[in-house]
């Protein structure tokens, strides 16, 4: 390593898509039950998409997103929360 900073950068179209697909998967995990924030944490440690319910084809929906895509639309979202 040479001591830069490693940068991702995810265009706003993926950034929206992430967005979409999270309120489909957190409205079909509310539907059913179950707590959207354990399971989608859940799902992006282990990678496994049991956590995330198949309703309203929430589990598609998510497994069209990688996991670091979700993260960093969720860690944008925190930070712009944050600084309001």
């Amino acid at each position: 390593m040479n001591g830069e900073t490693l940068e991702l950068n995810i265009s706003s179209e993926k950034a929206d898509k992430a967005r979409e697909i999270l309120n489909i998967v957190a409205t079909a995990l509310k539907e059913k039950g179950y707590n959207p924030v354990n399971q989608i944490a859940g799902y992006l440690m282990s990678g496994d998409p049991t956590y995330i319910t198949s309703f309203n084809g929430a589990r598609k929906a998510i497994r069209q997103l990688e996991r670091d895509e979700i993260i960093e639309e969720l860690v944008k979202s925190y930070i712009l929360a944050i600084n309001e």
